[in-house]
């Protein structure tokens, strides 16, 4: 169980935030767009990872797996703690009434993700990032930041504010010169985009423990931008490597490294996501 395993290391403050999790039901229907097979990530295990971090507050976020079923999803929110957080899936043709509902229970972004499995095309970003922003929702974005400089003008013409994924999830873990780097810190200073520094594990190739190449991209960003920097888990790790070596506890105790200074890391775990998502 995962509380038999120690806590992190390091200082987790009160209001701690996970934003970014997902979880999978057992026997619920995949999405015909789905890549892979989901794993299982019932809200109970995730209760014991939350405890044994010291977590307080989540977002849930809608998995590739289940497309536009956000079902999963609010069902999740309301299993894990009354006033949970949570980004679902829409689209330009999703009811005004429909995103008013996902409103009322708790959803506060909508998921914009452009690798394989994802929902939704190319074409439908702007209309949708256009109609989420009139509910109050943000951006979630995921894509090879190798190529993010090719999208850089999109994603400024979006409205409001956008949340990149996973150190930019750069597939190919590249230099602070590259183009894709460089839109990054360029989206940064915009002042309505956020970053979430985290699973290293997904596109390192130094890997365990210390992921020194995805490390030297996070520790740059939070240096840049410390008060637009977001922290989460990404439990249960579907991407994780296939020695399953993953760790929550490891996850976390890492940020001591990306942000050496205690304030800064409160500020990541505590103040940015209270502010983002309304906490």
């Amino acid at each position: 169980m995962a509380s038999d395993l120690p806590g992190p290391r390091i200082e987790v403050p009160p209001g701690a935030c996970d934003t970014h999790m997902h979880v999978y039901y057992a026997g619920h229907p995949s999405a015909p767009t789905a890549a892979f097979p989901p794993p299982l990530g019932p809200p109970e295990a995730y209760r014991e990872v939350q405890k044994r971090l010291g977590l307080e507050r989540v977002v849930v976020v809608q998995p590739s797996a289940y497309g536009f079923d956000n079902e999963p999803t609010l069902r999740a929110m309301r299993d894990l703690a009354p006033g949970s957080r949570g980004v679902a899936v829409v689209g330009p043709t999703t009811p005004e009434a429909e995103l008013e509902r996902l409103t009322a229970a708790g959803i506060r972004g909508a998921r914009f993700f452009m690798l394989p499995g994802g929902a939704l095309p190319w074409e439908d970003l702007g209309i949708t990032a256009a109609r989420v922003h009139e509910v109050g929702w943000h951006v979630v974005f995921q894509m090879d930041g190798r190529f993010l400089h090719e999208r850089a003008g999109l994603l400024k013409s979006f409205p409001g504010d956008i949340v990149i994924d996973h150190n930019g999830k750069f597939l190919e873990p590249v230099g602070l010169d590259h183009p894709g780097m460089k839109a990054l810190f360029d989206l940064l200073d915009t002042g309505r985009v956020w970053l979430k520094v985290s699973a290293p594990y997904e596109t390192s190739k130094t890997g365990h423990p210390t992921f020194e190449d995805v490390s030297v991209m996070a520790r740059a960003f939070v240096r840049h931008a410390p008060e637009r920097i977001l922290w989460a888990s990404n439990w249960p790790h579907p991407n994780q490597p296939k020695d399953g070596r993953t760790d929550e506890a490891m996850l976390l105790d890492i940020l001591a490294d990306w942000a050496p200074d205690a304030a800064v890391r409160k500020r990541i775990l505590v103040d940015n996501p209270a502010g983002l998502y309304g906490y």
